[in-house]
């Protein structure tokens, strides 16, 4: 059975369509999937002042309690757990936590 014109063009535009849904779908899919890069928020430069600042507060709010530990005693991995244990008795605010991880880390040999 021959197609006419008129049905030969609509199955050829249903089948555009049809591509392009499935095209559109897939890229969807991959796309929610995916890993997604982490969101930075502000320049996370670190100039040798906002370190300065980190290693001033590492130093006058942790030594009040116990003797400084070494930046390279622990991974950074580590470091986390433990600032983020120490950083509420020690009364720093999130800026204050952060600049103080961030000293630390970069202190590491």
């Amino acid at each position: 059975m021959k197609q006419s014109a008129k049905e030969s063009q609509y199955t050829f535009s249903n089948s555009i369509s049809f591509s392009l849904v499935a095209l559109f779908s897939g890229l969807a899919i991959t796309t929610s999937c995916t890993p997604k890069p982490a969101v930075v928020t502000g320049s996370k430069t670190m100039s040798a002042e906002y370190i300065a600042q980190g290693k001033t507060i590492f130093e006058n709010s942790c030594a009040k309690c116990h003797d400084l530990p070494n930046p390279d005693d622990h991974s950074a991995t580590d470091w986390v757990g433990l600032v983020n244990s120490m950083a509420p008795k020690a009364k720093l605010t999130d800026k204050q936590h952060e600049m103080v991880y961030d000293y630390i880390i970069s202190a590491k040999k």
